[in-house]
């Protein structure tokens, strides 16, 4: 069965297509033994695991080798006993892709750990799985989180420069410079509408309706990575389901627990578990003024980026609200985003205040110094103003 496995493995590597070599790929120590990378469904974690198999082997190198989990040997044979085999084989990375679908797989990657000294595993997770959370994996197994592409890497993509990442710090305080070695080169705002509307999701390089393919994405979300990991039963899919279009239609704001509640016939309490899931799953990101934190009511909810606004709502899609949730979702990887004092403001790392504006808008905004302005419909910045755009290169 192995050599049924390895040709698969050569096939999926000789033909891999990734568009863009992921900035993750340099986050990680790869000499650690046991590697897991979480990730939303949709952004890529298979593509993933290839490109490290062709970065570092030969297609037919034999050292190396993926599988998934989906495939039904896996129902008759244990990953411990398929890893033994392939030890004894002399291989030494296997990548295992969507372990959750095996249940004893914390027992079995255990053993593995503790049995095969000389293998190392990297393997890929749902976004609601806590590795780090898992007592048998403690001070073991380093996570990693793979998001769906940076406005970065998507111009990247889409123009073929190959512009580096920039750190907040260097954004707030050098943005000048990032304007003169970006702009020479290509116009951020050009890519910008693109990337809103489809471009976190690397399936929009397929040949398929996008928006089709994102609603069966988040139906998965729902049906397998919250339902099945978090062991729900299924008749309550529905609840989970009609809570997410609830919040998603409502906009940004502060969701009124109660209603919610009696919309969807269950308590508070399971309302406040289910958004909870749903922020797991990166199907919304959850917000709080600077020291609160869930279980709390969330001081607003906001779609996890702008393509699910538009696959959700698409003619609601309010400008405002969409740059809103893009600049959430551009600083959430790295960053502590909190509600500001006010409506429209955020306060980053409890240090920086942020104001999202319009650089169009006609109304009147007072100008505060202690505030940094992030403005779209513009390329450039001045003083406290810095474009939308250059949030987008933070990873």
């Amino acid at each position: 069965m192995e050599e049924a496995f390895f040709r698969t493995h050569s096939y999926l590597v000789e033909h891999l297509f990734a568009g863009v070599r992921r900035g993750l790929m340099d986050e990680i120590d790869w000499n650690d033994r046991l590697i897991g990378i979480k990730g939303s469904r949709g952004v890529g974690k298979t593509t993933f695991l290839l490109q490290y198999a062709k970065e570092h082997f030969d297609s037919h190198d034999r050292r190396c080798l993926y599988v998934n989990m989906n495939n039904f040997y896996f129902q008759g044979h244990s990953i411990s006993e398929f890893a033994s085999d392939f030890v004894s084989n002399g291989g030494k990375v296997l990548l295992i892709d969507q372990i959750f679908k095996q249940p004893d797989w914390v027992r079995e990657l255990r053993e593995c750990y503790d049995r095969y000294p000389d293998l190392k595993i990297i393997f890929t997770g749902s976004s609601v799985n806590h590795f780090k959370e898992i007592p048998e994996f403690r001070g073991i197994v380093k996570s990693y989180n793979l998001r769906g592409f940076s406005l970065r890497e998507y111009i990247n993509l889409e123009s073929g420069n190959n512009f580096r990442k920039y750190s907040l710090d260097e954004i707030v305080n050098n943005y000048a410079q990032i304007t003169k070695d970006v702009l020479p080169k290509v116009s951020p705002n050009k890519y910008l509408d693109g990337y809103l509307h489809h471009g976190f999701y690397p399936f929009f390089l397929e040949n398929r309706n996008f928006s089709e393919n994102l609603l069966k994405t988040m139906n998965m979300m729902t049906e397998v990575d919250i339902l099945l990991i978090k062991q729900i039963e299924l008749k309550y899919l529905s609840k989970i389901k009609k809570l997410f279009y609830l919040l998603a239609v409502n906009g940004p704001k502060a969701p009124n627990i109660s209603v919610l509640a009696e919309e969807i016939e269950t308590s508070r309490a399971t309302v406040m578990n289910y958004i909870n899931y749903l922020s797991d799953a990166r199907l919304i990101n959850i917000m709080y003024p600077v020291g609160q934190k869930f279980p709390k009511k969330p001081g607003k909810v906001v779609m996890h980026n702008p393509n699910l606004m538009y696959a959700v709502y698409p003619v609601q899609a309010d400008m405002q609200d969409v740059m809103e949730t893009c600049f959430i979702n551009m600083l959430w990887k790295d960053h502590k985003v909190n509600l500001g004092t006010k409506e429209h403001y955020f306060t980053v790392d409890e240090k920086y205040n942020f104001r999202v504006i319009d650089a169009h808008s006609t109304k009147k905004i007072r100008n505060s110094s202690d505030v940094l302005y992030v403005r779209y419909n513009t390329e450039v910045g001045t003083d406290n103003k810095i474009p939308i755009w250059m949030f987008g290169f933070l990873y």
